[in-house]
């Protein structure tokens, strides 16, 4: 852990701000209070010029060491307080940043940008009718990006705009989001609603949240029925979908396409299998009843001892049968999941992944780099999981790169991550024509997104303004059946606020 000593005292927007800037240096760092040894010292200059130039500066002292650093950015107008708050914190990272790059001697290809959804930006950006040079330049210069970061971005967003044609008007639809809670266990990394299905079964919990389910679904198709809302896509996830029986799930599925209005007009259906051992031909043959063939299988990784280790009961090879499985039964459309970085992984074991991945040619495979989040069991017990460091995690997403254009993947969406490992990203390749519409619009943050079930996290999106409200729903299957009721009428004003106001 690195202590930060300031050299007055900040806005606590501020020490967001700094705080994430020095975590990309650094495992851990918080800013020091007056009574504690700081182990780098930092004072900023900064001021607004009568043209609306801002300058700033940063000296950062460690030890006998010093380092200076220097930013001027010109604006045309004041701004309003908002933009200005902005403006004057993004100059603060820049100048932060360039010091800690001078001691550290690393290099952040995603610059200043610690936020989830860099494409977001670049979206922005395209939609105020910016041409690409400019949009290039602005990201250099404004938010020190490199050229690799920036052509990854643009390769993205072309790719968006040729999957969803009416991107920037899809806001008029909605999509559904479907959260189930269950899986057979939950995974070291894992922070979602994730709850061990058979205990709760046990508890009465399972059969209890899918009648609450069930309702939320009726209560929210007809109000979008009968406000004609038309749905773009819907996605159920979790925990795992597929972790309920096939009766359970052939019933849920009746009822969705009994009150969502439309529903043969929606783009697309979306199911997460991806704990293979709760795929079996019973579930398969009800996804395929209902008309849905688009399902993920996740291998995480493709070494036996790397599963143990992070909780995931499944081996390789059942991984591999349910995929074939899947297949066979008629899914078209099946993405696989690889995560980049995980316990006593390097580059061998990840080579020995997209081997295994190479032989199945999934529709999309997503290629996650880990992340440490807070409420994770690896967060909490860190010092029990060797990871990768950060030239070796650096090296398997080249190699992802290289393996996916080998075999005609490309790439259609990213997030990032809070303490992911080496600053890196999680990037979603596909076949082309194979894309998720889902993953855009939820990345992208196009359109409301109404979410149902444990967990679930309901989007509201203004289309004209961009601005975004959000509700979510218990995480907890007991909190959830105690209140589904709330959720659903607190959902529908929050809708009724947006469409009808």
């Amino acid at each position: 852990m690195k202590l930060i000593g300031l050299d007055r005292q900040y806005p606590q927007d501020w020490i967001r701000v700094i705080t994430h800037i020095c975590n990309l240096f650094f495992e851990d760092s918080k800013v020091a209070r007056k009574t504690m040894v700081a182990d780098l010292d930092v004072t900023f200059t900064y001021e607004v010029e009568p043209d609306f130039t801002v300058k700033t500066t940063a000296v950062l002292v460690e030890g006998n060491q010093t380092f200076t650093s220097e930013f001027i950015q010109p604006y045309e107008d004041e701004g309003t307080e908002r933009e200005a708050n902005i403006r004057l914190k993004r100059a603060i990272s820049h100048v932060l940043l360039d010091t800690l790059e001078q001691l550290t001697d690393l290099h952040q290809k995603w610059g200043i940008l610690t936020g989830i959804r860099p494409t977001k930006l670049y979206h922005k950006y395209r939609q105020a009718g910016m041409t690409a040079e400019a949009i290039r330049e602005k990201l250099i210069k404004e938010f020190r990006l490199s050229d690799e970061k920036i052509d990854l971005m643009e390769k993205i967003v072309e790719r968006q705009l040729v999957t969803i044609p009416d991107l920037d008007t899809i806001g008029e639809e909605v999509s559904i989001y479907i959260g189930i809670p269950f899986c057979p266990t939950k995974c070291a990394y894992c922070t979602f609603p994730a709850y061990a299905i058979q205990s709760n079964r046990k508890k009465g919990r399972v059969a209890t949240f899918i009648d609450g389910l069930h309702i939320e679904i009726e209560k929210m198709g007809n109000w979008l029925a009968e406000n004609n809302m038309k749905i773009t896509s819907v996605y159920w996830g979790g925990g795992t979908p597929t972790s309920i029986e096939a009766e359970e799930m052939d019933a849920l599925y009746e009822t969705m396409y009994k009150f969502f209005p439309n529903p043969h007009e929606i783009r697309e259906i979306t199911v997460e299998a991806g704990r293979p051992d709760t795929i079996t031909s019973e579930k398969l043959a009800v996804l395929r009843k209902w008309g849905i063939d688009r399902i993920s299988v996740n291998p995480q990784s493709y070494t036996d001892e790397t599963l143990k280790a992070i909780g995931r009961h499944h081996t390789v090879q059942e991984t591999i049968d349910k995929f074939w499985l899947a297949r066979e039964e008629g899914m078209n459309n099946i993405n696989m999941d690889l995560i980049i970085g995980l316990p006593n992984e390097g580059i061998e074991e990840f080579e020995h992944s997209i081997q295994e991945t190479e032989k199945m040619q999934p529709e999309s495979l997503t290629v996650h780099t880990l992340s440490f989040k807070r409420a994770s069991e690896m967060t909490h017990n860190r010092d029990k999981y060797k990871v990768a460091d950060r030239p070796t995690a650096e090296a398997m997403m080249n190699r992802a790169k290289e393996w996916t254009e080998a075999n005609d993947y490309v790439p259609y969406y990213l997030y990032r991550q809070k303490n992911i490992i080496g600053n890196l990203e999680n990037i979603g390749y596909s076949k082309v024509g194979e894309e998720s519409i889902y993953n855009i619009a939820i990345m992208e943050e196009v359109q409301t997104i109404i979410g149902l079930g444990c967990g679930a996290s309901s989007k509201f999106v203004d289309a004209a303004t961009g601005k975004i409200e959000q509700f979510h729903n218990p995480k907890e299957p007991a909190a959830y059946i105690m209140t589904y009721a709330d959720s659903i009428e607190k959902k529908i004003e929050l809708l009724n606020k947006l469409y009808k106001s």
